[in-house]
């Protein structure tokens, strides 16, 4: 076992960077040239093999927005069940169409696939482009699919700030008071991309920050997948998931 993965235990997918929403938080900037996805059946091939070697605890599918392509999204979620991962959890904006069978249909596959948790991302600085209506349709149907669905805000400086980004979030919370889905931490935004651009009042003139979601080199604990399938320093597109965490060196 390479001694930097020793202690892996989730594994990630950035299933697509083309995204429905146009944030002024998002940390990866503007979406406008962003296409394509990760191709489902290399992404579940890899599962399989990783979960063969390592105990994975957790995977998570996200992106840009996941469910522009639902059916890659339940091809890697099904082989995470398969290989006995008991953590799947999907984030989402949960805006990826306005049909309300396609809405009503994607919540079922995601349930029959194996997704245990949904992670929707609902606050004001999502809701400045994406309507509320079917997200909550989505959240219904998610519901009565029998996933844990939870609000998973982004806010602004700390969860507890009285900014007018936290308020109008807290407003768009309590339209989700009836609806069955839970509410999570969140996250608070982190100063890069859109965020950095946007709302660098808010965040002092240090100039230094620390990213809480970039992994130490020296000790990978999450395997994250770009969209193109790029993963450490190779590709499962052109060389084996196993191979390439064996000839990983940071």
């Amino acid at each position: 076992m390479n001694e930097y993965l020793k202690n892996l235990e989730r594994i990630e997918f950035i299933v697509t960077m083309a995204c429905t929403g146009r944030c002024i938080h998002c940390s990866e900037g503007s979406h406008e040239r962003c296409g394509g996805h990760i191709d489902g059946a290399a992404a579940a091939k890899a599962v399989a093999e990783v979960c063969g070697k390592y105990g994975i605890r957790s995977l998570m599918t996200f992106g840009g927005e996941p469910l522009l392509y639902p059916e890659t999204v339940c091809m890697i979620h099904r082989a995470a069940r398969e290989a006995g991962i008991p953590q799947r959890d999907i984030i989402t904006n949960g805006f990826f169409s306005r049909n309300e069978s396609r809405i009503r249909e994607t919540a079922q596959m995601l349930g029959e696939s194996g997704v245990n948790r949904i992670l929707l991302s609902v606050d004001a600085f999502h809701q400045e482009t994406i309507p509320l209506e079917p997200v909550k349709l989505f959240a219904d149907c998610a519901v009565a699919a029998g996933i844990c669905t939870e609000l998973s805000p982004a806010w602004l400086v700390s969860r507890d700030d009285d900014n007018p980004y936290n308020r109008r979030t807290r407003e768009l919370i309590a339209e989700f008071a009836d609806s069955g889905t839970g509410l999570a931490e969140g996250n608070v935004i982190f100063p890069s991309g859109n965020a950095l651009k946007y709302l660098g009042e808010y965040f002092g003139d240090s100039g230094k920050y620390f990213n809480p979601y970039e992994d130490d080199p020296r000790d990978i604990r999450s395997l994250c997948f770009g969209p193109d399938g790029s993963v450490l320093n190779g590709n499962i597109g052109t060389s084996s998931i196993l191979g390439i965490m064996e000839a990983y060196t940071p």
